[in-house]
């Protein structure tokens, strides 16, 4: 007679375990029920801004919910990013990730939170190259070219960023290492300043994501030496890449969307689902190719694994050059 009891216990048991999980894939299936707020770490109008607000219209009209948008800037994206990781992990305080997240991760000695442990991956929106670009007076129109002038001026050629732990800045640390010159760092507040002394031949190189250099690239205010990414861009095709005379070269600027730890699998899954299906709508995705990015629907683990491995990438730079915060 024990037996048919112990069978009992153990379905009874069973059942047990399946009940917390109801009200999980319920909140899932029903998510959301209120306004969803987007934690943009800079200002309005930057390229993490301007995605952020396409993504949350797409979602507000698929969802029926508010998705507000909330401009958190200071310290290089750590106070929106460490908002974002103090708020409840209930899928209604959603981060827009990008890579000075995975940059700050070594930069920042004392940082309240860890990032790729606080942070979890929803889904990536989109990559992009950055372009190397010089001013019209140095003589190189190649990369091989640009690599023999700097090694025949060591410490006298300026390259401009957007400030100190950039991704404008950690890919030029990058393209130094690599090919092995030294150049002098001038940092910038602002993308305008550092174009408009580039141009003016105050500095004479420059990394800067593709978006906004296009235009005085086309223009012909700027010479484009090569983009970054391991295959050419679909917005400048004639341009090689880095990586085809310094082989290994690649940097990618991207953007995502992460949520704070503990966030339900099924509403991470959930949105994941709908991020990707808005990726692949053709009137979303065309606004996003008209910004130049490349739209990249990925799963939330292999965004994950992406964070680790430019989390890894940056901290090499970073510690090779010991590079410090301003």
């Amino acid at each position: 007679m024990k037996l048919p009891h112990r069978r009992h216990f153990l379905r009874l048991a069973a059942g047990a375990a399946v009940v917390p999980a109801l009200p999980r894939v319920a909140s899932a299936l029903n998510y959301p029920t209120r306004p969803v707020r987007i934690i943009v770490t800079f200002g309005a109008g930057s390229a993490s801004d301007i995605a952020a607000r396409l993504l949350g219209q797409y979602l507000s009209e698929r969802l029926g919910q508010p998705f507000v948008v909330e401009n958190r800037t200071g310290a290089g994206g750590n106070v929106g990013t460490e908002a974002v990781v103090k708020s409840a992990p209930d899928g209604y305080t959603l981060l827009i990730v990008n890579p000075p997240n995975t940059i700050n991760t070594t930069l920042y000695d004392n940082l309240n939170f860890n990032f790729l442990r606080d942070i979890t991956a929803v889904a990536m929106v989109y990559r992009q190259p950055l372009v190397m670009e010089v001013n019209l007076a140095v003589p190189a129109k190649t990369v091989p070219e640009f690599v023999a002038y700097a090694k025949s001026k060591p410490g006298k050629i300026n390259i401009a960023s957007l400030g100190i732990g950039t991704p404008q800045h950690m890919a030029g640390e990058l393209f130094k290492r690599a090919a092995g010159i030294d150049l002098v760092h001038v940092p910038y507040r602002g993308g305008p300043l550092a174009i408009a002394d580039l141009i003016g031949g105050q500095v004479q190189v420059m990394f800067d994501v593709l978006i906004s250099s296009i235009e005085h690239v086309r223009a012909g205010k700027l010479r484009a030496l090569a983009t970054t990414m391991t295959t050419r861009s679909e917005v400048l095709p004639e341009i090689p890449t880095v990586a085809e005379s310094i082989p290994g070269y690649n940097v990618t600027s991207w953007l995502g969307v992460g949520a704070p730890k503990g966030t339900p699998s099924e509403i991470v899954e959930r949105l994941n689902k709908e991020i990707n299906e808005g990726l692949n709508d053709p009137k979303l995705r065309a606004r996003f190719t008209d910004l130049g990015v490349i739209v990249s629907p990925v799963s939330p683990e292999a965004f994950g694994t992406f964070m680790a491995d430019e989390t890894a990438k940056w901290a090499e730079v970073i510690r090779a050059a010991n590079i410090k915060p301003e």
